[in-house]
């Protein structure tokens, strides 16, 4: 009974009925008295479609992904999740980035909003109608992380994870056009081109792994910008991977 199969799927009985007229579901069995009737396979590809919904799925992408399930073998049916769920990550962290972005300026807005405030019409300091109060020509973006106090100098990434998160840092390195020496740590000067969602992510990831750094990333005047900072018995580390410290 239709009842019986929304209570246990967890999906609506209307939502049941709109899946089996677009097709994610196969036609239901039905009583002499006209009432549907569902079998477990049907309840295991509602689970399937239930995953792929928590997944962030479309219906157009599950309705791919049930080619796959439709063949009774799971090997092709995770490879093909695997290629979508590796699709929507990109897309989060490329959400993740933006939203970095946009909470670092809404701050500086906020910021700005308190310095000044005319008596009469808003002008170029009032933050009103320019991004920079202090110098309307100049854009500065500021994402800064700073590390927990009292923390072990220590990295939580297993070895192997650890062997790929410096080979990212090098490749996104690579577009490093100097490194200058800080108090406390580094400064590396990136090109233009610089994948600045990568250096966010990145940024963001090894503060997850390693709470003693503090990173600070700038977009100003003098480029795009990633500051380093670690205690004086970190600084060997900042050093292997960044570049110069002071």
């Amino acid at each position: 009974m239709i009842k019986d199969v929304a209570e246990l799927s967890g999906f609506s009985a209307a939502t049941l009925r709109y899946y089996e007229e677009i097709g994610l579901l196969p036609p239901s069995a039905r009583t002499p008295a006209g009432y549907r009737q569902y079998d477990d396979e049907t309840l295991q590809r509602l689970a399937f479609i239930g995953r792929a919904k928590q997944l962030g799925c479309s219906l157009d992408e599950i309705a791919d992904l049930t080619v796959a399930w439709d063949g009774g073998r799971c090997g092709p049916v995770q490879d093909r999740l695997r290629a979508v769920v590796a699709d929507k990550l990109e897309q989060a962290r490329q959400q993740i980035s933006e939203l970095t972005t946009l909470t670092a300026e809404l701050r500086r807005a906020a910021a700005t909003l308190e310095m000044h405030r005319p008596d009469g019409p808003c002008n170029e300091m009032c933050g009103c109608t320019t991004a920079n109060a202090a110098d309307g020509a100049s854009r500065h973006l500021s994402v800064t992380t700073k590390p927990s106090t009292d923390v072990e100098i220590a990295c939580t990434l297993a070895p192997h994870s650890m062997d790929a998160r410096v080979d990212e840092w090098r490749s996104l390195l690579d577009h490093a056009t100097r490194r200058d020496a800080i108090v406390g740590g580094t400064r590396v000067t990136f090109a233009d081109e610089v994948p600045l969602d990568d250096l966010m992510r990145l940024t963001a990831a090894e503060q997850d792994c390693c709470h003693f750094f503090d990173f600070s990333i700038t977009v100003d005047r003098r480029g795009i910008g990633l500051e380093v900072r670690a205690p004086a018995e970190a600084l060997p580390i900042v050093l292997s991977l960044f570049g110069p410290v002071g």
